[in-house]
């Protein structure tokens, strides 16, 4: 198979949600010498396109969390290939709010960064506004995002903004806020910089936020 095809593979076994194909189509492509940054271009291709059906409507949640953990997956076989000097789009750090445990759409989003070449610090779930501060402190990240799913752990949103400020680090990041009860209307409210609706729209986000 040419290198084309190759890369052409790895693109295709992510829009069929085919996890056991995507790794093979993967290292298929390393032996054949393609570069690790030149199959995240694909990766991030392929989700574009199922985030462009999952806002048509042609696609539900259920495709999108599929697809997230396909690209998971071939993130997990590219990973040990990036080199050490490879540039990274900026540094984003991302959790769940504390109070509340849910992180399919947060995975969604970091999968997502991830496979553009941003560098992600995935906190997990019920996350203290504490332990976002000390990794902003720490690591200077670029980005940071706030997830919430429900209405009685959204205003804990504010707790952290609120404390990134009295900390004095509250201009050295990008706020993104975002959970099936928020709207651009609470961002505001609670001192964000902005507010993502969907996963697929945290690209197009991150890089109005940059030309601000």
């Amino acid at each position: 198979m040419h290198r084309s095809g190759l890369l052409k593979n790895v693109k295709e076994r992510l829009l069929a949600f085919d996890r056991d194909g995507i790794r093979t189509a993967i290292n298929k492509a390393l032996d054949a010498g393609i570069s690790p940054p030149e199959l995240m271009k694909e990766l991030k291709e392929g989700l574009d396109e199922i985030g462009a059906k999952y806002e048509k409507g042609e696609y539900f949640l259920s495709e999108l969390v599929i697809s997230g953990e396909i690209a998971k997956t071939a993130l997990d076989v590219l990973t040990p290939h990036f080199g050490k000097g490879q540039q990274k789009l900026g540094k984003v750090v991302i959790g769940t709010v504390e109070g509340d445990i849910h992180d399919i759409g947060k995975n969604i989003v970091s999968t997502i960064l991830l496979s553009s070449g941003y560098e992600v610090y995935d906190l997990g779930v019920d996350v203290k506004s504490s332990r976002f501060l000390s990794e902003i402190k720490e690591r200077d990240m670029d980005v940071l995002g706030l997830s919430a799913l429900l209405t009685s752990t959204m205003m804990n949103m504010k707790t952290v903004i609120l404390d990134l400020k009295k900390a004095g680090l509250r201009n050295n990041v990008k706020v993104i806020v975002g959970g099936a009860p928020l709207s651009e209307t609470f961002a505001k409210e609670v001192g964000a910089d902005a507010y993502v609706r969907d996963a697929p729209e945290i690209l197009k986000t991150i890089d109005n936020l940059k030309e601000e």
